[in-house]
């Protein structure tokens, strides 16, 4: 990669030219999508689960993992924002580190995304039949495919109208909750704890005190909070379809920063003051024990719908962000060309324009929004990929055996920790570049050392996992698909030297 050279435009306008104008993203579309992966089912289904394995303490795992999430998104943000494109991360990694990597981490990222969207339908098909037994469960489970494969053909616009309005169901569930929780806790201080409850002190220093199990519990809490962390790095990938980029992943990160940590903390502090850590309401279902204390009708109906609502959104946002990495690998030459669709004018200009940036590392930055999505289109082949393959996922998640299906899902943080590294690695080798270039619209605090102490934060995390059983398995699967992942790209790289 040539330091001296200055990183090119990333107009996705100006990538086909005489391009009819499509709806794109706009900036509050993506401050909500931001806000809506921040608060996803594994924030209702994980938290109390996290503070019933660490206790008070789990304060620590949050505040530890707040600092790398943050950190990360950060670094991200300030990639995407001074170079929007549809690849994000992938094609960062591929600029600044080299092709392998961004051949790595988009696939790897990408059967993370259908692997976790299959466990989205299915969940989300279990809660409906729930509610209505007799209908078939894998009927509810066709149906969300089908109507959500279907938003996700909308042009960007449409498609951002529907996904800000699913966020905003989760975020004013979870603004009401810290309302009622701050009612509550300020209720208990001065009049008494409610009858069959505990006092905020008890509840905090009492069952054990405040790490009842130690750095061990501490470490454990901490792998399952990471995990529900994920799906803040989508609202990059998004970014790239706004119709000011850079202005749209300033507002939407700068959101989410201080939101997140409001919502997350303010959740966990709350919860931890109304019910003691090692009760079965902690471990079930925390959040509707805590509106069941004050009174709300219909509580467990209401917190299914709630969680119901944030699968499906969270289904719908990874057929988004997997169609799109799906694309962009094809478009740089690292998939198949028929994800691209039918040939175009259009698409001539843009496969020129990557051959080109095939000849320079940094003008891979530039080669953004190829094709169909330059011109504001949606990517009709990949999604349909992703819809087809959502649905064998499904089929799979009621077939598979329990173990192995655990196994998938705890696997899903390791590939998180796995795109995270690549991302600071590749902000380390990009940065000097950038900041050269005067296109910098977000900078990361703290540099150069901040992304050093997240590397290592990272690691410590690997080591953790090391320490348990269960870590180690993910780490041995994790290792050994990237490995393939890497073995797949060298070998297509003897075959076709292009590719």
């Amino acid at each position: 990669m040539n330091p001296k050279s200055t990183p090119p435009s990333t107009s996705s306008a100006a990538s086909t030219p005489g391009a009819p104008e499509r709806k794109r993203f706009k900036t509050w579309h993506l401050s909500m999508m931001a806000l809506g992966l921040a608060i996803g089912a594994g924030f209702f289904l994980g938290t109390g689960s996290a503070i019933a394995q660490a206790g008070p303490a789990v304060l620590v795992s949050y505040a530890v993992a707040a600092v790398i999430v943050v950190s990360v998104m950060l670094a991200l943000a300030e990639l995407a924002s001074s170079l929007p494109t549809t690849g994000s991360f992938s094609a960062y990694a591929e600029a600044g580190i080299g092709r392998w990597a961004g051949f790595t981490i988009g696939w790897l990222y990408w059967v993370m995304l259908i692997m976790v969207s299959g466990l989205e339908v299915t969940g989300a098909a279990k809660f409906f039949v729930g509610w209505f037994p007799e209908v078939p469960q894998w009927v509810v489970a066709l149906v969300i495919v089908v109507v959500i494969g279907g938003i996700n053909l909308l042009a960007a616009g449409q498609y951002g109208e529907i996904e800000a309005w699913l966020s905003m169901v989760k975020i004013v569930a979870i603004v009401a909750f810290l309302c009622v929780g701050v009612f509550l806790v300020a209720r208990t201080v001065i009049v008494g704890p409610l009858p069959g409850h505990e006092g905020v002190l008890q509840n905090v220093v009492g069952h054990n005190g405040l790490a009842p199990n130690g750095l061990s519990g501490i470490a454990v809490a901490l792998l399952a909070v990471i995990t529900s962390f994920g799906g803040l790095e989508i609202v990059t990938i998004a970014a790239a379809e706004a119709e000011d980029p850079r202005a749209a992943m300033v507002s939407a990160i700068r959101s989410v920063v201080t939101r997140i940590l409001v919502f997350y903390v303010g959740s966990v502090v709350l919860l931890t003051a109304l019910l003691p850590w090692d009760s079965e309401a902690m471990s079930s279902n925390a959040f509707a024990a805590i509106l069941e204390m004050a009174g709300v009708p219909a509580v467990g109906t209401l917190m299914n719908v709630i969680i119901f609502m944030a699968l499906v959104s969270a289904f719908s946002a990874n057929i988004y962000a997997s169609s799109r990495m799906a694309y962009s690998l094809a478009a740089r030459d690292m998939g198949p060309r028929w994800l691209l669709g039918a040939p175009s004018a259009e698409k001539a200009h843009a496969r020129a324009v990557v051959e080109a940036a095939l000849e320079d590392d940094e003008a891979v930055l530039a080669a953004e929004l190829e094709g169909d999505i330059a011109a504001g289109r949606t990517p009709k082949f990949a999604v349909g990929l992703v819809v087809a393959l959502a649905l064998l996922a499904v089929l799979g998640n009621w077939y598979l055996p329990g173990s192995i299906l655990t196994m998938l899902i705890n696997a899903i943080g390791m590939v998180l920790l796995i795109v995270w590294t690549f991302i600071i690695v590749s902000l380390i080798r990009l940065h000097p570049t950038l900041e050269r270039s005067g296109s910098l619209a977000i900078r990361m605090p703290g540099w150069p050392w901040l992304p050093w102490v997240v590397l290592v934060g990272l690691a410590g995390i690997a080591v953790l996992m090391l320490m348990s059983a269960e870590g180690r398995a993910q780490l041995v699967s994790m290792g050994a698909l990237t490995l393939i992942i890497v073995c797949i790209y060298f070998v297509r790289q003897l075959v076709s030297p292009r590719k």
